[in-house]
């Protein structure tokens, strides 16, 4: 009888075991992969919440900002690169948009009408991209808002190029110790929504994490002059004299 009960108690607690060592060495081994997986995914995924984007700025023990003194720019060749980042290191649409949603990063309504049309392309090529970041009061404008072309025209005037669309969501998956309050437009050419409205992408935390949010893109969008935006330079400006010289003849 207690031989019996013994052998009861021996197979409800192991009965995986009995029929090899090897099954409860595989049943192991699987459930320690499962948990590293877990643990991975979520700490891959961590990286746009509020309490990341914190946890990133202590750990580099700094708080990198595009904010600047306000000062005149005569030309790109005097502003110093903000940050490289890189393009092209998605095949589609598709596989940025599970990026932005595995790292956590929020997408407004009209950011991911962007990233949706047609005219939203990928570069085919891996490339490191520099961005340089003014205000529109930097750019001279001395008035309380300015338009979208007017700031456009100007940047270009000064040695600037308008970004590609791209840029916008790669900076924002290359970001993440971005700080509380920045919100920074990308000087980009304009992408029509589903309801025909221009639209351009900014890359912000307003302190409930990090975010990809669309504004108005149309030419007379009236922008604050403390807002601050990101270009490229041009392969191919002037000397600080001759675009000071040309912009006194505007």
């Amino acid at each position: 009888m207690g031989r019996t009960a013994g052998k009861e108690v021996r197979s409800s607690v192991a009965p995986y075991c009995s029929p090899g060592w090897h099954r409860c060495g595989i049943l192991v081994v699987a459930t320690l992969c499962t948990l590293y997986i877990l643990l991975f995914a979520r700490e891959a995924s961590a990286q746009c919440a509020a309490r990341d984007v914190l946890q990133n700025q202590l750990r580099l023990k700094k708080l990198p900002s595009a904010s600047m003194p306000q000062n005149l720019v005569k030309s790109a060749a005097d502003v110093p690169m903000w940050k490289t980042i890189t393009v092209g290191t998605f095949k589609d649409t598709f596989a940025l948009r599970n990026a932005l949603d595995a790292a956590g990063c929020s997408i407004g309504d009209l950011a991911g009408q962007i990233l949706a049309r047609p005219a939203f392309t990928l570069g085919v090529r891996k490339t490191s991209v520099e961005l340089f970041t003014v205000s529109a009061a930097e750019l001279g404008f001395k008035s309380d808002t300015v338009s979208l072309a007017s700031i456009y025209a100007r940047a270009q005037l000064l040695g600037f190029e308008l970004a590609a669309a791209e840029v916008g969501p790669q900076l924002r998956l290359q970001y993440f110790d971005q700080p509380i309050g920045e919100f920074l437009t990308i000087g980009m050419e304009p992408i029509r929504t589903w309801n025909g409205e221009l639209a351009i992408v900014a890359v912000a935390n307003g302190g409930a994490g990090l975010i990809l949010i669309g504004q108005d893109g149309s030419a007379n969008a009236q922008i604050s002059v403390a807002s601050r935006f990101l270009f490229v330079r041009s392969k191919k400006f002037a000397p600080a004299e001759e675009q000071a010289e040309s912009l006194a003849a505007h």
